[in-house]
């Protein structure tokens, strides 16, 4: 009762506004999908307007805590019951042949984004977010990247206005222009799945394409490529994690325990998708029918909510006065890191002979 006394409030704002976001992330005008957009952008530009018009009330009593709640802990929730959608053995076996692509782009766009924050002189906890984002899967790798780096408000915003932008643009002008350069209806899934960073936009962009190309597929193996890719959460948060543990003084010399350094709900995201395998592979039954339809679109849906809520909250926290005036490094940071995705995921494509190859 004490904990809704002093949380609730500020959970329930960023909740409604998490269904206001979510509400217009499903709107279709004059043609106009807004999932390009997405229910977290739209939350996080909503609350970053709150703040701007009444910025007193996000450091109210009434609403500080919960929002705080909202934005640490809520978010790791989301990633937790994002490793639920992920079934390994399924995406192993089908995202397999994009691996070379996956890592390729993966390792480039970590390295742009390092020697641009060292040549930019860029926060090097927002080049991280950004380099993660446009590399893995978006906002959700972000989600998960930012508390094991320990990301403030601000720079988890300015890493997903970025990403959002070039999500945009990307689904906008990537299925023309895939088709124009000669790339097949398999080698345009594996581009869209590698080059895009959200999986709002890459569907969209792979669907647009299925329209331009005239066959169906597209979209079902740009989507496992782009779960594959979704699985690098793993590897680079805990590398994150270690380097970050490492960088820290001991417990003895500085009272931090490996509980207050090291982000355990990783492993729980790890356990989802372990428990999620496992049902894959067990005999047809009532339950796994129960698990594969119900339950996992269910939690899909509620990480996506979580996401939202969590992203509303950073955004109550965002002065979009300060964001837009440091936002010119960063926009440039995504932009460099976008088009070293893009040439390196052709370029690998071209080298294993995926480029022309249809579905």
């Amino acid at each position: 009762m004490e904990f809704i006394k002093k949380h609730g409030f500020g959970i329930l704002m960023c909740a409604v506004i998490a269904a206001l976001a979510t509400m217009l992330g499903k709107l279709n005008l004059g043609g106009f999908s807004f999932e390009i957009i997405g229910a977290p952008v739209f939350a996080i530009i909503i609350g970053m307007i709150i703040n701007f018009i009444i910025p007193k009330l996000p450091e109210s009593e009434a609403t500080a805590p919960g929002i705080k709640f909202t934005s640490k802990k809520i978010l790791q929730w989301a990633v937790i019951i994002l490793g639920f959608s992920l079934n390994l053995g399924t995406i192993a076996e089908v995202g397999s042949k994009s691996l070379p692509v996956i890592i390729s782009t993966i390792a480039v766009s970590l390295i742009v984004s390092y020697i641009l924050m060292r040549l930019m002189k860029i926060e090097s906890k927002t080049a991280c977010l950004i380099g993660v984002g446009s590399s893995i899967c978006g906002g959700s790798a972000i989600a998960a990247t930012a508390p094991v780096i320990n990301a403030d408000d601000e720079e988890v915003a300015q890493a997903i206005s970025v990403i959002f932008l070039f999500n945009v643009i990307a689904a906008l002008i990537f299925p023309t222009l895939g088709h124009a350069i000669g790339f097949g209806s398999e080698g345009f899934a594996v581009f869209a799945g590698t080059a895009v960073n959200d999986t709002s936009s890459v569907t969209a962009a792979a669907s647009t394409a299925e329209g331009i190309y005239g066959v169906d597929g597209i979209l079902s193996s740009a989507v496992t490529v782009k779960l594959t890719r979704t699985l690098a959460i793993i590897p680079i948060t805990l590398v994150l994690a270690i380097y970050n543990a490492s960088k820290a003084k001991t417990s003895e010399d500085s009272g931090y325990s490996l509980k207050s350094i090291f982000p355990f709900f990783i492993l729980f995201f790890v356990l989802a998708s372990v428990i999620t395998t496992i049902v894959g592979i067990m005999p047809e039954s009532g339950f796994t029918a129960f698990y594969n339809d119900s339950f996992i679109s269910a939690a899909k849906w509620l990480a996506k909510f979580f996401i939202a809520m969590a992203m509303c909250a950073i955004g109550l926290n965002t002065n979009i006065v300060k964001l837009i005036k440091n936002g010119k490094k960063p926009i440039i940071l995504g932009l460099c890191c976008w088009i070293a995705i893009g040439i390196t995921s052709i370029a690998v494509q071209l080298l294993t002979g995926i480029f022309y190859t249809n579905l």
